[in-house]
C-alpha cells in the first residue's frame, strides 16, 4: 500500500536525522513486545513527541493529533498515512476514542498523551479517557519517558532536532479487568496509576504531579478533606 511505503521511507529519515543532529538515546527497547495491542502511553513536551516515537520504537505505531493539524487535502494525506488519526481536544471526541479502540483491536501498537498537550515544565494530570480506553481495550500498555524534547522549540527545529534527547521505555504491565461500570474516580485512579508508571521513567524534575512529594501532598490533602 501506498501509504505503508510513504511510512518506510519516513521512519529512516527520522532516525537519519536524529543521528546526525542530536545526541539520541533509546532504552529499554526489550520491553516493546513484537507483536500484539499495545498501547504506549507518554508524556509530551513538544510537537517532535509523536515522530520521535515513531523513529524509536520498532513497531510501526498509529497515533492521535489534534484536529487543526488537518488542513487541506495534501497534509491530511500525509498525516492519515504516517498513521495519525484526528482528535478533538476541547470535548469529549467519541469517533478519536472508536478509532483508538478499533486499532487495538486490530493488533496494532497506538501512542496516546494523555495529558492532552504539550507540558514543557512537568507532567501534569491525565485525562481519565486512557483508564477507560485500558479498560475496554485490555491491551498491554507500555509507558515511555521522553526528555529533552521541550527544548527543540518551533515546529522548523523537527527537521534539526538537535541537543540531547532520551527515550527511557519501561516494562509492559495491563490493567485487570472490573465489573459494572466504572466511577469517574475509579477512572482517574487508574489513570493516574498509569502515568505513575510513565513518571518512573522520567528524572525527578520533570515529573511535575506525579513526582513522589507531589502525590504525597495530595495524599495528605486528600485526608483532610476526609476527616474534615
Amino acid at each position: 500500500m501506498l501509504t505503508d511505503w510513504l511510512y518506510r521511507i519516513c521512519i529512516p529519515l527520522q532516525r537519519m536525522v536524529l543521528r546526525l543532529f542530536a545526541d539520541w538515546k533509546v532504552n529499554g527497547l526489550e520491553n516493546v513486545p513484537p507483536m500484539g495491542a499495545l498501547i504506549i502511553i507518554a508524556n509530551h513536551q513538544s510537537n517532535f513527541d509523536p515522530p520521535l516515537l515513531s523513529a524509536s520504537v520498532p513497531r510501526r505505531v498509529y497515533f492521535l493529533a489534534k484536529a487543526s493539524l488537518f488542513m487541506g487535502h495534501a497534509i491530511t494525506w500525509f498525516l492519515s498515512s504516517y498513521g495519525a488519526f484526528p482528535v478533538n481536544r476541547e470535548s469529549a471526541d467519541i469517533r478519536a476514542y472508536r478509532w483508538v479502540v478499533g486499532q487495538l483491536r486490530a493488533g496494532k501498537p497506538v501512542v496516546l498523551f494523555p495529558e492532552g498537550t504539550r507540558s514543557r515544565d512537568g507532567m501534569t494530570r491525565a485525562k481519565p479517557g486512557i483508564a477507560q480506553i485500558a479498560l475496554q481495550s485490555q491491551a498491554a500498555i507500555l509507558p515511555v519517558g521522553i526528555v529533552g524534547t521541550h527544548r527543540l522549540g518551533t515546529w522548523m527545529r523537527v527537521f534539526n532536532p538537535t541537543g540531547k534527547i532520551t527515550v527511557n521505555i519501561g516494562p509492559v504491565f495491563s490493567v485487570p479487568p472490573i465489573e459494572g461500570r466504572p466511577s469517574r474516580e475509579l477512572l482517574e485512579s487508574i489513570s493516574d496509576m498509569i502515568m505513575q508508571r510513565v513518571a518512573m521513567q522520567l528524572p525527578d524534575e520533570i515529573r511535575g504531579v506525579y513526582n513522589e512529594e507531589a502525590i504525597k501532598n495530595a495524599a495528605r490533602r486528600g485526608a483532610g478533606e476526609s476527616v474534615g
